[in-house]
């Protein structure tokens, strides 16, 4: 693994956190957060025409720039860096792979170069709370996130060439505002219940959606009830036929895409993790107590620096994580799934700078009118959807069978 980042990488974040600065504010960030839809559009805009953000890694016959997750992980870092809210992680990260992957080619045709240009964004629904569980972050994708084909969830049956979709689906990220949602549901009855995927449009009739209060403002989720609504099998109709093959490619491609998304994700949560340090940093060299720098004193020398070491050490581990994910990609391999387990890192180390920001802030670190609040509610909602961190160490921890007992020969 070479560490160096190439000149395209140093410009992809060099030119995003100009733009950020620029666009998004303490000032804007709240005013976005404000907004129906929660973030600006005239930010995300922003991102797709002068940089192709959305489109970084689509391929170019479908509109994209045509670089790997470790170009989109330099970008979600400088994303996480200003806590931007765009959607950016549903569009990009959850949505788009899985057409790419599970689309037929007029699917792909059709959609990616929406995706692609930003004109269209999208969003990946699963039932209940088990985001984590679907990409296989907190354990095994077997399915019985989706109700097993009992009461729950979201069901779905052929109505003449096409599908109705039924139920509710809680915890959308950017649910409420996507215009095009990709649905996990189950079909075939409880006998033959299988879990396939639907494409959704987000003016569907039928469709009610309702944007929810989140402990993390800067990823607003939404709630859907799907009401007969009309939907588009992603893939073939020849796999959903098949109820071993067509629930087999799903679970697979959700589990390929989980690995890629904590990379990614890990890069975003070290880029809130560094910023939360620095501004900690800076306010250490303003604040006075005793007549002197708050900054001066050992005790206070030596937790920042505890954290500077554990954010670094979960920045290695994120920029692993994603060129990892990226090789094992060109050369048609799964590889070795270290995705959770650098996303773990950087969670906790997203924490703990978040705290010690606020502590050391003082009486400030308390107050709504100060940013310090935004992180940290970052790294609780973000435990809340991908995690907690000890349930992704387990799981990285039973992927690897690091404690397996095995038999020694005496």
């Amino acid at each position: 693994m070479d560490t160096r980042l190439t000149a395209e990488q140093d410009e992809i974040r060099r030119t995003l956190r100009e733009l950020l600065h620029k666009r998004c504010g303490p000032e804007e960030l709240r005013t976005a957060l404000d907004t129906p839809a929660g973030h600006d559009p005239a930010l995300w805009t922003a991102l797709a025409e002068q940089l192709g953000l959305p489109g970084l890694a689509l391929p170019e016959a479908y509109g994209g720039v045509g670089c790997t997750a470790t170009e989109l992980a330099l970008a979600c870092e400088e994303t996480g860096r200003a806590l931007a809210p765009t959607p950016l992680l549903a569009t990009s990260v959850l949505a788009a792979p899985l057409i790419l992957a599970l689309g037929t080619e007029a699917q792909r045709a059709g959609l990616l170069p929406g995706l692609a240009s930003g004109a269209l964004t999208a969003t990946l629904a699963v039932p209940g709370t088990a985001l984590a569980a679907v990409l296989t972050l907190t354990g095994d994708n077997d399915g019985e996130w989706a109700g097993g084909g009992r009461a729950g969830g979201v069901q779905a049956r052929r109505a003449g060439d096409g599908w109705r979709l039924y139920g509710e689906v809680g915890q959308v990220l950017d649910g409420h505002s996507a215009g095009l949602l990709v649905v996990a549901a189950h079909t075939g009855g409880f006998a033959r219940s299988r879990i396939l995927l639907f494409l959704v449009a987000g003016d569907a009739a039928g469709l009610v959606r309702v944007r929810q209060t989140a402990l993390d403002a800067t990823r607003p989720q939404g709630r859907l009830q799907l009401r007969d609504v009309e939907a588009r099998l992603l893939g073939s109709a020849d796999s959903a036929d098949s109820a071993e093959s067509g629930e087999s490619d799903v679970l697979a491609a959700l589990s390929a895409l989980g690995d890629t998304a904590a990379a990614v994700l890990a890069a975003e949560a070290v880029g809130a993790a560094g910023r939360a340090l620095e501004r900690t940093v800076e306010y250490m060299k303003q604040r006075e107590q005793f007549g002197r720098l708050i900054g001066s004193f050992q005790a206070v020398k030596h937790r920042l620096a505890d954290v500077y070491v554990q954010v670094q050490a979960a920045r290695s581990a994120a920029y692993y994580a994603a060129w990892a994910t990226a090789v094992h990609g060109e050369q048609g391999e799964r590889g070795e799934r270290v995705g959770g387990i650098a996303l773990a890192q950087a969670l906790e180390a997203l924490r703990t700078a978040a705290a010690e920001g606020i502590q050391l802030h003082g009486g400030i670190g308390f107050t709504w009118e100060h940013e310090a609040h935004l992180y940290f509610k970052r790294a609780a909602g973000d435990e809340l959807l991908f995690g907690p961190v000890h349930r992704l160490r387990a799981r990285a921890a039973d992927s690897a069978r690091l404690f397996e007992q095995r038999e020694v020969a005496v």
